[in-house]
Formats: structure tokens, sequence, C-alpha cells
């Protein structure tokens, strides 16, 4: 038998109890089995949940991290608003690793001039989108007046 899956018997004499004692955990859900025919099969990950003993630890792969941020623009009209807007999705979608999408929405206030811009996901993706964003919004461009030089 393999040595993963044990019997109520085993389990039983493990816990030091009687047989129909660990029968009853399992009719009340206390314990997880699996019927197999006429017997009951119980996990030995199971046996350890009821016990309180830890699984074995997996391996890590890596903690999984995503970040949320708002970035509220003051002063920016509709027109500016949109070339923004589609300057940071384009930013977004560009380079987009499908494990780890970049999910970003934008909202214009036209009554206050304001706009915020939602970014969701990897925080390496996300501090390279705003990064972008700061050097769109502290240089010196007409992104957001809407001038264009024809020199």
């Amino acid at each position: 038998m393999n040595d993963d899956m044990l019997s109520v018997e085993q389990v039983a004499e493990r816990l030091g109890l009687h047989v129909r004692t660990v029968r009853g955990y399992i009719r009340g859900g206390r314990l997880r089995a699996v019927r197999i025919g006429k017997q009951y099969r119980i996990a030995r990950a199971d046996l350890d949940a009821l016990t309180g003993r830890d699984a074995p630890a997996r391996p890590a792969r890596g903690a999984a991290a995503e970040v949320s941020s708002i970035v509220q623009i003051d002063g920016v009209d509709r027109a500016a608003a949109d070339r923004l807007g589609t300057l940071v999705l384009a930013a977004a979608n560009t380079g987009v690793r499908p494990s780890h999408p970049l999910r970003v929405q934008t909202v214009h206030d036209q009554e206050r001039n304001r706009m915020k811009i939602v970014i969701l996901g990897g925080a390496s993706a996300t501090a390279e989108l705003l990064h972008l964003l700061g050097a769109v919004l502290d240089g010196d461009n007409s992104l957001l007046t809407g001038e264009t030089d024809d020199a």
C-alpha cells in the first residue's frame, strides 16, 4: 500500500483512538477521506491537517506581488488627457508579459480639469510606467499643451 494513503485502522493506531472514533471523524467531516469500495483511505496531508502538523514545505516559486497605483494630474484639459491616456495605454501594452499583464484605466474629470490614471500590475512593470509618466510630466514637451514646433 502507498505510504501516503492510510487505512482507518492505521490512522486509529497512530492517533491512539478507536476505529469507530476515526470513522466518526470522517462522517462528521472533521477528517477528509476517500472511499474506495467499502473502505476509507486517508491522505497523510489530511491526517496532518487534523493533528495540526504542518504539511511539508513546498519549494518557493518566488513571491508574487501586485502594485496598485493611482496617479492624479491636475490642470489637464480633455485633449491633453486623451493624448496622455493614449501614451500610457500604449506603453502598458508594449512588452506585455502574458503571465503578468499590466492593467491601466484612465479617467478625466472635465469640471475639475483633473485626470486619474489607475495602474495595476507587477512591481517592476508599474515602476517603468510610472517612470515614463514622470518623464513626460516633468519634461519640457508639448504633450499636455498640444503645441507643436513647426521648425
